[in-house]
């Protein structure tokens, strides 16, 4: 009974918010370079890249930043979960840049990040509802790209020349992972053609060394089935 009082009285003192997961980060395809450009690339270089990712909005955070007496949100990245009329809801990213909160020992465990749409204010939402917020915080809102378990990508990278011939590397990811299985360094004679291709993809090459390529890019590869 005195606990429950305890979290009301603190409710009142502070505030009630209740944290929003209605938010979906938008799909985002990439084929580049772009058809018909010509193009220079390094040794290790990649010549060509398709698939897709998952663009999120996110705040950074630039400076540790207090909310109410218990709570420290460091600096970093944090990802939209949702928003109402009035705040954002975030939570920690993932990679060495993601943020973190520390809360004191005899706090309450925390759910959500909320963030203020009319002012530069940070607050943290427990597991009860209830916020705790600081005062201004230096933090901006970005749009930040995440690999998430439908992210794929195919690529091929150029690996060099010996003779007349010229060696070109292949690699598929899917998530966060490599697939070995589909990966393949592949050789071409540019004395047979200057064109050539690997699943669905074609350059022309218009000159090539030990150093760099110069290429034009006829087609990205085929869509692959996911």
């Amino acid at each position: 009974m005195r606990y429950t009082f305890f979290v009301i009285l603190i409710a009142l003192l502070t505030g009630c918010a209740a944290p929003k997961y209605n938010y979906a980060p938008a799909a985002i395809a990439i084929s580049e370079p772009p058809i018909n450009s010509v193009n220079t690339s390094q040794i290790g270089d990649v010549l060509l890249r398709q698939g897709k990712y998952k663009e999120h909005d996110a705040i950074y955070i630039k400076s540790e930043t207090k909310a109410g007496w218990a709570y420290t949100i460091f600096p970093g990245y944090y990802l939209k979960d949702g928003e109402d009329e009035s705040s954002e809801y975030y939570r920690p990213g993932s990679g060495d840049e993601a943020g973190r909160v520390v809360k004191a020992g005899i706090a309450d465990n925390w759910q959500s990040i909320m963030a203020k749409k009319d002012k530069p204010v940070l607050c943290i939402v427990t597991v009860f509802n209830v916020a705790a917020c600081g005062d201004e915080s230096d933090f901006e809102r970005q749009k930040k790209p995440v690999v998430s378990q439908d992210s794929f990508q195919q690529t091929l990278i150029y690996s060099g020349k010996v003779g007349n011939k010229i060696n070109v590397s292949y690699r598929e990811m899917s998530g966060n992972f490599a697939r070995p299985a589909f990966n393949n360094n592949v050789e071409y004679d540019l004395s047979d053609s200057k064109t050539i291709g690997y699943k669905g993809a074609q350059i022309e090459v218009l000159e090539a060394t030990n150093q760099h390529i110069k290429y034009k890019v006829l087609r990205n590869f085929n869509a692959a089935a996911q």
